[in-house]
């Protein structure tokens, strides 16, 4: 179930089907029973560079908060290797080995804050308002806890053009 919101504003919760899965980078494509939403132009990522005003919109603890949704903005601060090396062999993790091994593609990291319920939110390009990228993950320090008390500002996207490519294979 997904939530949307009707002509008069009013939101509406709606059955959502999973039509494919690009499990490597964390995406997916679902069907949601009702009227059509309003389409979002993809922009080409192979043109984002650092320094990028960008702008996301989603339901940040939605749980706590209520549903409304919430738009912040910042700047994409780098363009970056979804598999970083840790700083020592404790960081290591089969999650990881398995990312490096696979290959490693660059992802947008955001100078912005995004807290759980913001993950899936289209990331935008606050001049033409075209979607850049997809909201991945947020970078924690200590707890998942901590996230919401004292959160980090590093929020990580992934590029529209595997989105793109997913599409594409419909």
């Amino acid at each position: 179930m997904i939530q949307a919101r009707n002509e008069r504003g009013e939101p509406q919760v709606r059955r959502a089907r999973l039509l494919q899965r690009d499990r490597d980078h964390d995406l997916a494509i679902i069907s949601i029973e009702g009227p059509a939403l309003p389409a979002l132009k993809l922009q080409n990522s192979d043109s984002v560079r650092e320094g990028l005003s960008i702008g996301f919109t989603g339901f940040p603890i939605g749980g706590a908060l209520g549903f409304s949704p919430v738009t912040h903005r910042g700047i994409v601060s780098s363009i970056t290797p979804i598999a970083l090396p840790g700083g020592n062999a404790q960081q290591l993790n089969e999650k990881l080995i398995q990312r490096i091994k696979s290959g490693a593609f660059n992802i947008f990291q955001l100078d912005a804050t995004a807290y759980p319920g913001n993950s899936g939110s289209p990331v935008f390009d606050v001049e033409t308002g075209n979607v850049i990228g997809v909201i991945n993950m947020v970078f924690i320090k200590g707890s998942k806890e901590a996230a919401l008390s004292q959160p980090s500002g590093i929020t990580y996207a992934i590029p529209v053009n595997f989105l793109a490519e997913l599409l594409k294979q419909r």
